[in-house]
């Protein structure tokens, strides 16, 4: 494998990381919602925001204005925001790496 090969199959991982985070903080956050309106068993919030630290911040922000749950709780606004910002600013970083390199 060469070293632009591999550079690309690295680029595809961390494009197909970030989506997948962001969808599954998403769906978490949908079925969340769902949970607070049937007030059956919730999760935990120390869930959603693991989610957001590793690296679903924006699709926690993308459920908050969509389906209006947790969009009143600061803590939630500012943990969703400051990752969904420091993952962009390292999905960047390694992948201007990565295209510098091929």
């Amino acid at each position: 494998m060469t070293e632009t090969s591999m550079n690309i199959t690295a680029l595809w991982v961390i494009v197909i990381y970030y989506l997948l985070i962001n969808i599954i903080l998403y769906g978490a956050m949908v079925i969340d919602k769902r949970k607070a309106i049937k007030e059956k068993k919730r999760i935990p919030e120390k869930n959603l925001y693991l989610l957001a630290v590793l690296g679903g911040g924006f699709g926690g922000l993308v459920a908050m204005v969509t389906k209006h749950h947790k969009n009143r709780h600061l803590d939630f606004i500012l943990v969703f925001t400051i990752t969904a910002i420091l993952h962009c600013i390292v999905a960047l970083f390694l992948i201007g790496k990565l295209v510098l390199h091929v």
